[in-house]
């Protein structure tokens, strides 16, 4: 009826049943599984892909399939590795995209349009299978990640570091992280840190950005979490034992770095937030502004060529015709 209005704290007389939609929607996502795609960026020698096969307990990385510092093509090439994991009935198909020869020449210029041209190029795919009329479910390879590694040198960030993450933050999330943060005395790695933050912050860089939480205990373990950005991260598969436990870590003389210790290093923060906590988070942020931003500049760009088209399309003779 005209001017009737629905109360909008209308309680139940009895169970409907609509409360149990979020387990539909976990049935269904279960079932379907999910897809992440993770790009990693850094010059060689810094442990990308021990990091990568510690994050996922896998060898992503192995004799057979070595990672981007074995190779001996050292120009920079875009190489995607997928990998399908299962954990507890949840499927994930995982995408890892390295980028052997980063930073690796003695002329670097523009050694980040390869990077960007393959992000946009994913975004492409996706827009066309958007696009078409008869849509099917198609891959979604569009990078979520980019985990961006910074030599630990304790100096502040290179040029190129500087320049790449400002080529990407408007196209990708990126997290920057210490590489082989077990060089760095603890002082050495807390003013890193704050340096390479200032300098984030004095070139305007965006970086990925954690999402705010109401809930107090969650707002409270997410400070603690924002607190170790950048991650200064250790990596390792070599298991040994440690006062009669077994732990992943790094021998030296004077003692063992615990990959799993968050006393040590940042690696088992990195994992939470990148797999635990903020992958869906990460993803949903590539969809609803990465991409649509890349959207939105493609589309309008389409629209005024197509304008540009229409106007000059018009022959003299049209315009004599339409006088007369």
């Amino acid at each position: 009826m005209p001017g009737s209005r629905l109360d909008p704290n209308k309680s139940l007389e009895g169970y409907v049943g609509f409360a149990n939609l979020p387990n539909q929607v976990y049935r269904k996502s279960v079932k379907k599984g999910f897809e992440f795609t993770l790009m990693v960026v850094g010059e060689s020698g810094l442990g990308k892909s021990t990091l990568i096969n510690s994050l996922f307990l896998s060898d992503l990385y192995s004799a057979e399939y070595p990672g981007p510092s074995k190779r001996h093509n050292k120009t920079l090439q875009i190489n995607p590795t997928q990998v399908l994991l299962r954990e507890g009935g949840v499927q994930l198909k995982l995408n890892v995209v390295d980028t052997p020869g980063f930073g690796d020449a003695v002329d670097n210029s523009n050694c980040w349009e390869p990077v960007t041209n393959f992000i946009d190029s994913k975004f492409e795919e996706y827009l066309n299978a958007e696009s078409k009329v008869n849509r099917k479910s198609s891959p979604d390879n569009r990078v979520q990640c980019c985990l961006y590694f910074i030599a630990p040198t304790g100096h502040g960030l290179k040029p190129l570091d500087i320049e790449f993450m400002k080529r990407l933050h408007d196209k990708v999330n990126i997290i920057p992280l210490i590489a082989k943060a077990d060089t760095l005395t603890p002082e050495e790695c807390r003013d890193f840190k704050k340096t390479i933050l200032n300098e984030i912050e004095k070139n305007q860089i965006r970086i990925y950005e954690f999402p705010d939480v109401e809930d107090e205990e969650e707002n409270g373990m997410l400070k603690k979490l924002k607190e170790r950005v950048p991650f200064a991260v250790v990596g390792s598969n070599r298991v040994m034992e440690v006062n009669g436990k077994k732990v992943r870590g790094r021998q030296y003389p004077w003692g063992v770095v615990e990959v799993d210790n968050l006393q040590h290093n940042d690696f088992l923060a990195l994992r939470d937030m990148l797999i635990r906590t903020h992958m869906q988070d990460l993803r949903d942020v590539t969809n609803n502004v990465h991409y649509e931003n890349y959207r939105y500049k493609k589309l309008a760009n389409v629209s005024a060529t197509d304008g540009k088209v229409k106007d000059g399309s018009r022959k003299p003779q049209d315009t004599n015709t339409a006088d007369s």
